[in-house]
């Protein structure tokens, strides 16, 4: 029997927000979706993007919940419930202004790190026993208040750092699935061969 996946890119819906470093999540399962060529459609209940893909011989579903981020649980959950995908078999992906631009990090399970989309998940999920994979996008202040940052769009060098970062998550996918979380942690969790930036 396949084994079947299904990958969840959490974002904001809409074209004011496509850009932004809050939309992380929706680009690298944008890229995932382009690799796989399959075609997005709009389901209603719950509200998302779905696209079939086939990724390194395995069937499954990559998601962009339509619900904006702080509900993207009722699509995760939903959806994952529907096509009946083990709670091991989700991945997460969100942007996280606590890792540096340029760093990811995959985890197996956890708490959301003050990540609204992770809490939704974990509240519609009723756990925090699903793998997770976090984009860095920095942080421009040590200031607890960061809705302009996460909402504001790339700079043009951090914006061709960040392009290199989805590349990276891609194939950090892709390890996941071949592989299993372990071995995608060991390879890929930390800055690897991104650029650095001209202050580091």
């Amino acid at each position: 029997m396949e084994l079947s996946f299904l990958i969840a890119g959490l974002g904001n819906p809409g074209g004011a927000y496509q850009r932004t470093r809050h939309n992380a999540g929706f680009r690298l399962v944008e890229r995932l979706r382009e690799l796989a060529g399959g075609c997005w459609r709009e389901e209603k209940n719950p509200a998302a993007r779905l696209a079939e893909a086939r990724i390194e011989g395995q069937r499954g579903w990559l998601c962009q919940p339509l619900t904006f981020m702080n509900a993207s649980g009722e699509a995760v959950a939903g959806w994952l419930r529907y096509y009946r995908v083990p709670a091991d078999r989700l991945l997460v992906v969100v942007d996280d202004v606590d890792l540096p631009l340029g760093e990811i990090r995959l985890r197996p399970e956890g708490g959301s790190g003050g990540h609204h989309g992770l809490e939704s998940v974990i509240q519609h999920l009723g756990s925090q026993a699903y793998p997770r994979l976090r984009l860095g996008i920095g942080r421009q202040t040590t200031d607890r208040e960061l809705t302009g940052h996460v909402l504001g769009d790339f700079s043009r060098e951090e914006a061709a750092q960040f392009a290199q970062v989805i590349e990276r998550g891609v194939d950090a996918v892709r390890c996941w699935l071949s592989g299993g979380i372990v071995l995608a942690m060991n390879r890929f969790n930390g800055a690897g061969s991104a650029p650095r930036t001209k202050e580091s």
